[in-house]
């Protein structure tokens, strides 16, 4: 797969391919359905795939203020596309020239020029140019005039009637119900970063832990997760059982006066290893209870020992034995909960 982070100049390997136009935050259901019709149009054509996309989303450009929002950085978003067969990714700069681009302008400058696109497929609520003036319509009306295909797809549904929806995704999270955000994803969502070195306080307790901050991921419900944690190997992911705790410890600081932010602490079972610096993807596979004060570290301990003896369990089913996840995303029938049922 090859990334770029611009549309001009492009080899002529990467032109003429048919592309799926979007966000694709989360690269959740809806999203591969998008991917699949490319990928058989693309076949008809006998042409590459493709996805354009906008970094950084256009939402954080225009609300800056906007507390943490995204499903997916730019590293996990690429890496799932890649999973998904997709050849190209053109990565676009959202800035303020293209935000102040016409419709008009994008489909002849972009479109047709730089990427010579030989079909265009969007979601039926895709809106593009300057002040939303670009939709679905218009570009199927310019796809005609300029010689390239459109497929406008309706909104993807679920076998229980509800939209895979980033927003719905979102919700879903930040209830602390991870298991109903993947039958939306597909998959467990990720919360991933470089391990940072702490206080050390879990080795003190029994329980060391590798940290990760959120950065500019959304942020869940805080509380405590059975988790599935893949450490990047090179070429490969190997993932290890876990719990985790994600939240400002409020039982160790005072959280309106610490001026941190919230801190995803993950222990890993049967492990013994360094894990400083190392890039960690941290998949989030069912919610044991929320964050707590406790009275002392004592309380605490107990606790966690408690907390990880559920994890374990819900971790202990076939799936995991078989060497689950083998890859980021679930099978269209595999149920998005933990082996015995969370």
């Amino acid at each position: 797969m090859a990334i770029f982070r611009h549309s001009s100049d492009l080899p002529a390997s990467a032109r003429g391919a048919v592309v799926a136009i979007g966000n694709f935050d989360g690269v959740h259901r809806g999203h591969q359905a998008v991917i699949a019709e490319i990928k058989r149009i693309a076949l008809d054509l006998n042409a590459p795939t493709a996805v354009l996309t906008f970094e950084p989303h256009p939402r954080r450009f225009f609300r800056p203020g906007d507390p943490p929002f995204q499903l997916t950085s730019f590293r996990l978003k690429a890496r799932l596309l890649e999973s998904l067969d997709v050849e190209h990714i053109f990565f676009l700069t959202f800035n303020l020239d293209l935000s102040r681009q016409s419709a008009e302008a994008f489909v002849k400058d972009i479109l047709v020029h730089d990427l010579g696109v030989a079909h265009v497929a969007v979601g039926e609520n895709f809106h593009f140019g300057h002040k939303r003036q670009g939709n679905a319509d218009y570009l199927r009306a310019a796809g005609q005039d300029s010689g390239f295909g459109v497929s406008v797809l309706p909104r993807v549904m679920s076998p229980t009637g509800e939209a895979y929806s980033s927003t719905a995704i979102r919700d879903y999270l930040k209830a602390g119900d991870p298991n109903r955000a993947a039958s939306l994803l597909g998959r467990y969502w990720e919360i991933e970063g470089r391990v940072q070195e702490g206080a050390k306080l879990g080795r003190t307790l029994g329980f060391p832990t590798a940290n990760i901050t959120l950065g500019d991921s959304l942020e869940p419900a805080y509380g405590v997760y059975a988790v599935s944690a893949g450490i990047d190997q090179g070429d490969h992911t190997v993932w290890r059982p876990g719990v985790a705790s994600l939240g400002v410890r409020p039982t160790i600081e005072n959280p309106k006066s610490s001026g941190k932010g919230p801190l995803l602490e993950v222990y890993l079972f049967d492990f013994d290893g360094d894990l400083y610096a190392q890039h960690m993807r941290v998949a989030l596979v069912d919610y044991l209870r929320p964050e707590w004060k406790f009275d002392d570290l004592e309380a605490l301990k107990v606790q966690m020992v408690e907390d990880a003896r559920r994890a374990r369990v819900i971790l202990a089913g076939e799936r995991w034995q078989a060497g689950w996840p083998a890859g980021p995303f679930l099978s269209a029938s595999a149920p998005a909960t933990g082996p015995e049922g969370g």
